[in-house]
């Protein structure tokens, strides 16, 4: 039985809200709670001249997985680290079921940082990300294979120097 557009789009829009990277640029908070504080995020909302590209070649059990629909991109913060650590189990990578990841609790799940996320359509496993300040980020990418239930592939990557990151899931 295959999903149906709208559940898949849920899956999708649920796997990139569950965004979070590990380390600042200068100037940008390292320490204090996890709450979400708005301020944390200002770092990101520069423009830069980096750029994360990234595919998807990933396999488990002898079966290639394929993008679902766009891939995320999170500022780190403490607040998007606490939160991936939760959601993920990990804040340098991991492969989820989408459904363990949104069936997962995180305090303070009502902030709303989602306008800090950026979202770029993966296209033939392909996605870019541009104009990006040096940072850290939590790239986020649903995937499915066949009739099977999606996975969230989560990756950290650091953009630093106005270089290309290129990423391979």
């Amino acid at each position: 039985m295959s999903i149906r557009p709208l559940a898949l789009a849920a899956v999708a829009a649920a796997a990139l809200s569950a965004c979070a990277p590990t380390t600042f640029p200068a100037g940008a908070p390292t320490g204090g709670p996890a709450a979400f504080n708005a301020a944390d995020f200002a770092w990101s909302q520069r423009t830069g001249q980096a750029a994360i590209e990234g595919r998807v070649a990933y396999a488990q059990d002898g079966k290639s997985y394929a993008c679902v629909a766009s891939a995320g991109l999170t500022p780190e913060t403490p607040y998007t680290r606490a939160r991936f650590r939760t959601l993920y189990g990990s804040t340098d990578r991991a492969a989820v079921p989408a459904a363990v990841v949104r069936a997962r609790t995180v305090p303070d799940a009502s902030a709303d940082y989602t306008g800090f996320v950026r979202s770029e359509p993966c296209r033939d496993g392909r996605f870019r990300f541009s104009d990006l300040p040096d940072g850290g980020w939590f790239l986020i990418v649903p995937v499915r294979t066949g009739d099977e239930p999606p996975l969230v592939l989560m990756r950290r990557v650091d953009t630093r120097g106005g270089r290309v990151v290129n990423v391979t899931l």
